[in-house]
């Protein structure tokens, strides 16, 4: 097949939601309904023998959550789908806004009972931001939950975009039957059971014959109301609306029950868009092009603990890859070797022979690549877009045995570089900083130094509570500006420096006296202010 081919059969998504929404169960049936897993690890069979596929940190395990962003490929109708799954708790969104930029769509999970929630509302702005097109699938039709036009209204209004719905539930809880598909007028009945992904839903045409009306009661009457309802105040599906984040179509269903779930992998292959062009700092990079060229998003250490690895993810922007070729990281110049490049099912993995714009590639390094690099045949290009956003927790970390230290400042370093955790140099002294986002965040590196590096580490609460990159125009400025703050000044992972405070009336005074220095809340790989809806 020619890179143009298969560019167009390329679907790269992400599932965000908050947390319980049901994400991690979504995400294993539809790799079940794609035949790429045959059995899932529902949440509740997680502290027995079998854990969610896309889960496989021993720290996600013990605690049912899902704190590392999984990528998963699989074929369906045809087309390769990249998937990948993202953190769902709050602490970890700032590596989910950098796998955000990896992908072309999102999948947004909605728990019907409990509707649009804060670190939905936080990540569907990231994709607005971006104007990523976003799927929606309201789930957990089977439990007693909110009335559906309530859940449709709280979606425009507090989303801000107008909603297109493709299925609509008729019914809920021990009365939920099914659903009615929009799209091709007819009802797809439900059928409680996990084991389902094989077998075809009972389908119903004729809504008006006696006898289905009597099987379904006042449940297919209310629905049939609000369909109508729905066909008279919604708008139309808009394909471009949808592809500009503008609006987005609905799906409702019972993802532990296997229920809507065929309905949202036919959706992400019919409606979801192809790899396109992405912008760098010297041009645009369109898709279809002979030169490869990719960006590593995330970095991930000791997937496989025994081999003690470091995998690098890339993102394919342009060309083809094939096993064995000559890559050059920009930054540093230097080449990386790809005879061992992996293409990923969550932790299982293989080696890649070739892939194409769109997929997720892993790159095998010793701290070659770091987040955001770009990869290329020899260009000189640099993609832009990759945040790092300023830590709000801060706290020291000691060990109780000395002689650990070497091993310590490995975790430490291998842990900063793959962006599970923020670590500083201080300009004075020699005890490193760790800053995070959300408390949560400390308890994972904690829990991986010990597990990982064998280092048990005790994280106490440091002075500061708030953090700024600074820059300036002027370098000498930005030098007297460092010698002068030097008891506030420490270094990040690429040695950007950074203005510690521990009020906010000390960053608010520093401000007020440097008038050519400037305070980021955002950091990019490349040192530029990366401009969001969120300001410093």
């Amino acid at each position: 097949m020619t890179i143009n081919n298969e560019v167009a059969r390329r679907r790269t998504f992400a599932i965000i939601s908050h947390p319980d929404a049901g994400k991690t169960t979504l995400t294993e049936k539809l790799l079940m309904y794609a035949g790429a897993i045959h059995i899932a690890g529902s949440v509740k069979a997680r502290k027995a023998s079998r854990h969610a596929t896309s889960d496989w940190m021993e720290i996600e395990k013990q605690r049912g959550i899902s704190v590392a962003s999984s990528v998963m490929q699989m074929e369906y109708r045809g087309c390769v789908i990249n998937l990948l799954d993202t953190p769902g708790h709050q602490d970890f969104s700032e590596d989910t806004y950098r796998v955000l930029t990896a992908v072309d769509a999102a999948l947004m999970v909605i728990d019907a009972a409990n509707g649009v929630e804060t670190q939905t509302l936080r990540l569907l702005e990231v994709c607005r931001a971006r104007n990523t097109p976003i799927l929606t699938f309201i789930n957990k039709m089977d439990r007693e939950v909110r009335d559906p036009l309530d859940l449709i209204d709280e979606i425009e209004r507090t989303l801000g975009m107008a909603t297109a719905p493709f299925t609509w539930p008729v019914g809920m809880g021990r009365h939920f039957h099914g659903v009615y598909d929009l799209q091709q007028a007819c009802m797809r009945v439900f059928q409680p059971g996990a084991d389902r992904a094989g077998t075809d839903d009972e389908v119903i045409t004729q809504l008006d014959d006696p006898a289905i009306q009597a099987r379904f009661g006042e449940n297919l009457a209310y629905a049939q109301q609000e369909i109508d309802l729905i066909k008279g105040a919604s708008p139309e599906f808009d394909r471009e609306a949808f592809l500009a984040g503008q609006q987005t179509p609905v799906f409702f269903g019972s993802a532990i029950n296997n229920f809507g779930v065929r309905e949202i992998l036919d959706a992400l292959v019919d409606l979801a868009p192809s790899p396109d062009s992405r912008q760098a700092m010297q041009r645009e990079v369109r898709p279809n092009e002979t030169k490869f060229s990719g960006v590593v998003f995330k970095i991930q250490a000791n997937m496989n603990p025994a081999h003690r690895d470091r995998i690098a993810f890339a993102r394919i922007c342009s060309g083809q890859f094939k096993r064995g070729m000559s890559l050059r990281v920009v930054r540093s110049g230097k080449d990386v070797r790809t005879s061992t490049v992996v293409s990923f099912l969550s932790q299982r993995r293989e080696i890649l022979e070739t892939a194409y714009p769109g997929d997720i590639i892993g790159i095998p390094n010793h701290g070659t690549l770091q987040l955001g690099d770009t990869l290329t045949e020899g260009e000189a290009l640099q993609f832009t877009g990759l945040p790092f956003f300023a830590p709000e927790i801060f706290q020291t970390v000691e060990i109780a045995d000395p002689l650990r230290s070497k091993q310590l400042k490995l975790g430490l370093t291998q842990l900063g570089e793959e962006g599970a955790i923020q670590v500083f140099r201080p300009h004075i002294g020699n005890t490193l900083l760790l800053g995070a986002v959300g408390a949560l965040q400390f308890e994972v590196v904690t829990h991986r130094l010990k597990h990982e590096y064998g280092v048990p580490a005790r994280i106490a609460p440091a002075k500061y509570q708030l953090a700024r990159w600074v820059t300036s125009d002027d370098p000498r400025e930005l030098q007297r500006f460092i010698e002068a703050n030097a008891h506030r000044i420490a270094y990040d992972a690429v040695d950007a420096p950074t203005f510690l405070a521990s009020f906010g009336a000390e960053l608010s005074v520093a401000e007020e006296n440097w008038k050519r220095i400037q305070f980021h809340k955002l950091r990019e790989h490349a040192g530029l202010v990366f401009q969001t809806h969120m300001t410093a």
